[in-house]
This record gives structure tokens, C-alpha cells and sequence, in this order.
């Protein structure tokens, strides 16, 4: 079956590119330009199997559309789209339970393969709290657990494991971990190697790991 997408996006020329780029093999988009308005037919149609959200719209914005749909317990998977820059606002946008984050300007085919990432996780039924092994995040409390047991992270840490988590066997670029899990925060690579370190120590002796893939970032797995 076709996905059915939602782009809330109050750039019409941005949103007509994307529309085109996005209407494929009989996948469906809808847009809307206005936060209100977005809420208003969010709470109608519940059939949407990815949202891509920008954050600076009128009436409601694009981070109070997205609090209100996790405050109704839909998981439906959220992509922000977003041309700010401020690290509050990336941080709150995934702190609210975004699935994933793609600043302005961005490649076409980078967006592309997010959506697709995005809906083969929605239909193979990981929408909900996120596992790998025996460590578990539920987007909704915002907590990890590791086997039961609620696992207590620094925040560096706890963003790095979120994004990772979001990724699960598939290897993250350092590159990339900069620009959406630390967004632009003043992290080196070096400081990315001791969350990672830190991290490992935590997971020791359970049947996660977290492995580096040489010449290209980390990978987080099951082992």
C-alpha cells in the first residue's frame, strides 16, 4: 500500500518542490501551510504514516503541533524541517519525540532517504518506544531503560543515545551527529569518542553494542 504523507510547510514554493519530489509510485502527499489548521486536520485524519513538520509556521508553530500530537500518544514518525539554527529549538523539537531532524538548506535526495528510513520503520511496526536488545526508549517519557531498569544519562549522552538508537544497524557519520544529535553545539570529534567510550561502559555486559565502523561513524546493535 501507498504511504500517505502530511508536509506542514508555510513556504509554498518549498512545499510545491517537495510535493513533486515526494509524489512517487502512487505516494500520496498532502499540504498544509498553517500550524493551526495542520491541528485541525490532524485530529481528524489519523491515517497519515509520516508527518514532515517545518518549525516557523503561523498560528501554531510547528513545535506546539508536534506536542500536541505525542500529548494524544500518536506515534506517528515526525521529520523536522526546520531553516532555524538555534540549538533549543532542535533539542526541543526531539526532546518532544521528532523522529528526525533535516535542516535548510538540505539535498533532495539526503530528504529522500530519510522519508524512506522513516516509513520502513512505520511498517515494520518500531512507531512506538524504540529497542535494541535489552535497552529501550520510550519517546513519550523521554527515559531509556536497560533490561527494565531506567538508565540515567547526562545530556550529551542521553542525545547521542537517542540518535543512535533512532538508527539501530544502520552506521551514523560523526558528521552527522554533530549537525542533528549535538546541533552545532562546540563538540569535537574527540568529545564524541569519550561520550562514545562512556557510553560503551554502560552497555558492557548486555547484548548491546555499540560498535565504529571505520571511516564513517558508530553503529548501534544488538549483539
Amino acid at each position: 500500500m501507498a504511504a500517505k504523507l502530511l508536509l506542514i510547510e508555510d513556504d509554498a514554493l518549498l512545499a510545491s518542490t517537495l510535493t513533486e519530489t515526494l509524489t512517487v509510485d502512487d505516494q500520496r502527499v498532502d499540504t498544509i501551510g498553517d500550524g493551526g489548521v495542520a491541528l485541525a486536520r490532524l485530529s481528524l485524519d489519523h491515517d497519515y504514516d509520516l508527518i514532515l513538520l517545518d518549525l516557523n509556521l503561523p498560528t501554531r508553530s510547528g513545535l506546539e503541533v508536534l506536542a500536541a500530537l505525542r500529548s494524544q500518544d500518536r506515534q506517528t514518525p515526525v521529520l523536522i524541517l526546520t531553516a532555524r539554527a538555534a540549538i533549543e529549538d532542535r533539542v526541543r523539537g526531539l526532546d518532544l519525540g521528532a523522529d528526525d531532524y533535516l535542516a535548510k538548506p538540505f539535498a533532495l535526495d539526503e530528504l529522500e532517504a530519510r522519508v524512506r528510513a522513516l516509513l520502513r520503520r512505520r511498517q515494520s511496526g518500531e512507531s512506538g518506544p524504540l529497542t535494541v536488545g535489552a535497552l529501550r526508549f520510550d519517546r513519550q517519557r523521554q527515559h531509556f531503560t536497560l533490561d527494565g531498569v531506567v538508565l540515567s544519562l547526562p545530556p550529551r549522552e542521553y542525545r547521542l543515545l537517542a540518535y543512535l538508537i533512532r538508527f539501530a544497524g544502520e552506521p551514523v557519520d560523526k558528521a552527522r551527529l554533530l549537525e542533528d544529535a549535538f546541533a552545532g553545539e562546540s563538540v569535537g570529534d574527540n568529545a564524541i569518542e569519550v561520550y562514545v567510550h562512556r557510553l560503551r561502559r554502560r552497555l558492557a555486559d548486555t547484548d548491546v553494542g555499540l560498535r565504529t565502523v571505520r571511516g564513517i561513524g558508530y553503529l548501534l546493535e544488538a549483539q
